[in-house]
């Protein structure tokens, strides 16, 4: 299963810690900060999958910290899953206008909240439900770490593999050459971003092999996409 990446914005210290137990017990990657401003930064960094925000959090509201999360072009599809304790129906509301996708009134069980999550993930991001993610005709296995397209098998090198599979589980996202370079290969890479061109241009090679359409999509400027109009 594609491992899920978390921002969890709680300022209660030990309700975060419970929480993060919780989560990276179902295999979540989690992030977590007590603190709006740093939460954004946080998501500018790496783009989570999903975000759990408390209403009450140091230096910057909640509310706000959603707000300036849907402008952001990083994290403006992002679902954000809001925890307080204000259950009055004026502030889900508001909370839900704001730009949250669900809203959590404390106190709460975190069985319930991963089932929240859980749900929520399986609605907007179903290829973190499954061992298999599919784009088009491609086809890739992470368990039997294989990919194929057009019922083909596509012979690829692991760093190969590991691109596709960040670009399969963010279809028609555009990630820079920076982006990926963190996610890819991980923060503390000394790889210099030309790198990211070259396996590109190693893994365009490899799906896109017999004259098969070229799926992946350079934005000039910008980085690269998985996207089926890049033809």
């Amino acid at each position: 299963m594609a491992r899920a990446k978390m921002l969890l914005v709680e300022d209660d210290a030990a309700l975060a810690e419970l929480l993060t137990w919780h989560f990276q017990r179902e295999d979540f990657d989690v992030a977590q900060t007590p603190d709006g401003e740093e939460a954004l930064i946080l998501a500018q960094e790496r783009t989570p999958d999903i975000v759990l925000l408390d209403w009450m959090v140091e230096n910057l509201s909640g509310i706000e910290v959603c707000r300036r999360l849907r402008r952001m072009p990083e994290t403006a599809n992002v679902p954000i899953i809001m925890l307080t304790a204000r259950g009055e129906e004026e502030d889900r509301v508001r909370g839900l206008e704001t730009g949250a996708d669900d809203y959590v009134t404390k106190p709460f069980s975190p069985r319930e909240l991963i089932a929240r999550v859980n749900a929520v993930l399986r609605r907007v991001r179903p290829a973190l439900a499954g061992e298999v993610l599919t784009f088009g005709d491609l086809e890739m296995d992470t368990v039997a770490h294989k990919v194929r397209r057009g019922g083909e098998l596509v012979p690829l090198g692991p760093t190969e593999f590991r691109l596709l599979r960040h670009l399969l589980e963010h279809p028609g996202w555009v990630f820079s050459r920076e982006r990926l370079l963190d996610s890819v290969w991980g923060q503390d890479s000394e790889i210099e971003l030309r790198t990211v061109d070259v396996h590109i241009r190693r893994l365009r090679k490899a799906i896109n092999a017999n004259g098969r359409p070229d799926i992946i999509r350079t934005v000039r400027s910008a980085g690269y996409s998985l996207d089926a109009d890049a033809v």
